[in-house]
């Protein structure tokens, strides 16, 4: 069940998993809302830990209208999440995320005790203009949120996509059509990523980085794993066959990296 923090200019969903231990938040990928975390969060709450999945602003349950879409602006949103909850927390992020906690752990590390980062994108990665002019125009009214659904289902999930993947793709699209959300999407969907990726050298917390060697959404998904474990210091973990979302497509596999990980952090502040 959804629980609310009011902000400024709107309001933050999420919903927790376990009342006890050190605090986790789990924050999901662009055009996703905090269910991707459905399978993972309660694998990591019987581990010892409270593990609260959030909606971004502009997506799930979250209010719509706010004036800017951005990985620097989720990260402030999750920074007012963890003194609103009691910090400090480790922070999850999935693909967009990431670099949202990134930015969170530079700029506020008295807070945060460690990241996961799962598909992280997390820096400038040069796109060709016009795949990039390609997959704007993708996310265009009115089709948008139907090609969403269509890429998401199809192209997200090649290793073992959950039972319910078809009527997941399916919440999302029906999310996408309130007002608003196509507009958080495409806001999102314009960050380069230049924000978190100025402060990966600023990153001195604990750094996992789960990444699944058939994520669609990395030319050589390996390697720019290997490059951000020297950025950032960090362990890797490679999960075979796993595209964006390795968190819904091998639970248990992610989950018998991360709980160690996170047991190991200083959970201090």
């Amino acid at each position: 069940m959804a629980q609310y923090l009011d902000l400024k200019q709107g309001r933050i969903a999420f919903e927790s998993y376990g009342d006890k231990g050190p605090l986790i938040i789990g924050m999901p990928g662009m055009g996703d809302v905090r269910q991707v975390y459905r399978f993972l969060a309660p694998r990591i709450a019987a581990g010892g830990f409270r593990f609260v999945a959030v909606d971004p602003r502009g997506t799930g349950e979250s209010t719509t209208g706010w004036d800017e879409y951005s990985d620097r602006a989720v990260a402030l949103d999750t920074i007012a999440l963890i003194e609103h909850l009691g910090g400090p927390a480790a922070l999850i992020g999935n693909s967009f995320s990431s670099g949202s906690a990134v930015i969170a752990a530079a700029d506020r590390p008295n807070l945060v005790a460690g990241l996961v980062l799962i598909a992280p994108f997390v820096r400038p990665i040069r796109i060709p203009r016009w795949m990039v002019w390609a997959f704007m125009g993708m996310l265009a009214p009115p089709w948008g949120r139907f090609v969403w659904k269509w890429y998401y289902r199809s192209k997200m999930y090649p290793g073992s996509p959950p039972p319910d993947l078809g009527s997941y793709a399916a919440g999302l699209a029906d999310n996408l059509k309130e007002p608003g959300r196509m507009e958080a999407l495409r806001g999102f969907a314009s960050d380069d990523h230049s924000e978190s990726g100025s402060r990966l050298d600023r990153v001195d917390v604990p750094v996992l980085i789960i990444m699944g060697t058939a994520d669609p959404d990395f030319p050589d998904p390996r390697e720019e794993a290997h490059l951000l474990r020297e950025r950032l210091s960090a362990e890797v973990q490679l999960i075979e066959a796993a595209g964006h979302y390795p968190q819904a497509e091998f639970p248990d596999r992610v989950a018998q990296r991360v709980v160690p990980f996170l047991s190991g952090l200083p959970f201090t502040g």
